[in-house]
């Protein structure tokens, strides 16, 4: 049997908001991008382990962009998604789709 890792609630989100910010995709953005969508509070330095924790996994790239004199010198850290990164991203997806297809309506109406 193949050995596969679903993407977490947050590491699906965070992929996701990466994918959506493009280009700008770093700390802060994916941040506020995560909140808008959730509708709370999430706070850049968990964005910032999560997003690590992607990077070794090899689901995420991340590349410092050049220093700004509004951050009083410090460069961002950018992120993009890579190819096995998406693949993880559309594998969740279907999973989840399929999951939530086979729920008894029944069931849902319930809860």
């Amino acid at each position: 049997m193949a050995d596969r890792s679903y993407l977490g609630e947050l590491e699906l989100m965070l992929l996701l908001a990466v994918i959506q910010l493009g280009d700008d995709a770093y700390g802060v953005p994916i941040a506020r991008q995560l909140e808008t969508i959730r509708g709370r509070e999430v706070s850049v330095g968990s964005v910032y382990a999560a997003l690590e924790r992607l990077e070794i996994k090899g689901l995420v790239v991340s590349s410092l962009g050049d220093p700004t004199p509004e951050r009083g010198g410090r460069a961002k850290r950018f992120f993009r998604i890579t190819r096995q990164g998406l693949h993880q991203v559309h594998e969740t997806r279907r999973v989840l789709t399929r999951l939530w297809q086979t729920l008894p309506e029944a069931r849902l109406k319930k809860l």
